[in-house]
């Protein structure tokens, strides 16, 4: 049994509940438990939680019961949990608002099923934690013993936070979905989007947060360009954050005429052309333990440039698929990304990419739940 988003909810969260549901669902009879409301609208920072593309990975069959803030709901799943008797219940865990929820369904399931609970584990606290979070956190997992961990990062958290646990490792998947045969667009792609042939394109995919850096990439773009006017930065996605600030950044550094944004949640049958016209993605992040961004650079065969903090560089082959920058600086930044176009002459990125695409362990979790339920 899988409890987590998943469509008509978009997002990374859903995506991956997705690709999770595929990748077990040919060894595993699966019932699907997802949300019914997620977020009340007030406290959801964008435009909507649903997915409003025409076109979609895999539209599930789920049963939508869960209202994070009706505890009726809570009773009425973990009743439907108890009448189907899984052999396993397992959670997905991104976000400490969902500790209560996740309570209140464990509290009203059986004793038996109690004992069949895994945990998988895409953040640990989340990236922009305060001690309430660090609670509800806690709150949710404090009698779960076994956990799926996507990162070494979120083991290390969960060990220090919640003592010694059956914490099993993954990570996730290569979301190769968008990735479209665009070639013969290419040029016209570019042109459409005021991109130069000569023009050397980052991209900053996704939603902006604080921690994700942006503002630190604006300021990286203003060093680039002192050097070489050809940098152009593409920002494709909708800003949870004030986008004064950001605006008013670009005025000060005067980068404007060499910054491409689009704010607003970029629908699946667009995402392919925004990796399509850029060299690299760029990942400046203060803080983080993996990123679905990443993943989706790698499925579009575009190698990252990003800052070793949490998680990232465990999914980077140094020199091979990107370049890890060690300060969280606009100069150590500048520094990584002309050094990836100094890279670019000699290194095959993109058969690099797809060897490490081919060993993802996400590949083999099927036989990690197996395991699993070996051991429970």
């Amino acid at each position: 049994m899988l409890i987590g988003p998943a469509y008509p909810y978009r997002g990374g969260n859903s995506l991956f509940m997705n690709h999770l549901h595929e990748a077990l669902s040919t060894d595993f009879d699966i019932l699907f438990i997802n949300f019914k409301l997620m977020y009340p609208s007030l406290l959801f920072p964008g435009k909507t939680q649903y997915d409003v593309s025409a076109s979609h990975y895999n539209e599930l069959k789920t049963e939508r019961l869960i209202n994070s803030i009706n505890p009726f709901s809570w009773i009425k799943t973990a009743k439907r949990i108890n009448a189907f008797n899984p052999d396993m219940i397992v959670f997905d865990w991104w976000q400490p608002y969902f500790g209560l929820c996740y309570r209140g369904i464990q509290t009203f399931l059986s004793k038996e099923n109690r004992k069949k609970k895994l945990f998988i584990m895409e953040n640990f606290i989340s990236h922009e934690g305060r001690f309430i979070d660090k609670y509800l956190t806690h709150l949710a997992i404090k009698d779960v013993h076994r956990f799926i961990a996507l990162s070494q990062k979120v083991i290390n958290e969960l060990e220090a936070a919640e003592g010694k646990k059956k914490v099993y490792k993954s990570e996730l998947p290569i979301y190769s979905f968008y990735k479209k045969d665009t070639t013969e667009t290419h040029d016209l792609l570019k042109q459409q989007m005021g991109i130069s042939k000569d023009d050397k394109v980052l991209l900053f995919f996704g939603y902006v947060r604080k921690y994700k850096g942006l503002d630190i990439l604006i300021e990286t773009l203003q060093l680039l360009l002192q050097k070489d006017s050809h940098y152009k930065l593409l920002v494709a996605g909708e800003f949870y954050d004030d986008p004064k600030e950001y605006f008013d950044l670009i005025e000060r550094t005067k980068t404007k005429d060499h910054i491409i944004l689009r704010n607003e949640y970029i629908p699946n049958e667009e995402v392919a052309q925004y990796f399509e016209v850029s060299d690299m993605v760029v990942l400046p992040y203060r803080n983080g333990t993996q990123s679905g961004i990443m993943n989706m650079a790698y499925g579009n065969n575009k190698p990252v440039i990003a800052t070793n903090v949490g998680g990232l560089a465990e999914f980077i082959d140094e020199d091979r698929t990107g370049v890890i920058v060690n300060e969280i600086s606009p100069e150590a930044i500048a520094a990584g990304i002309e050094k990836f176009y100094v890279l670019k002459t000699a290194v095959d990125f993109e058969s690099n990419i797809q060897q490490r695409s081919s060993h993802n362990s996400f590949n083999s979790i099927a036989n990690l739940f197996k395991t699993i339920l070996n051991d429970l």
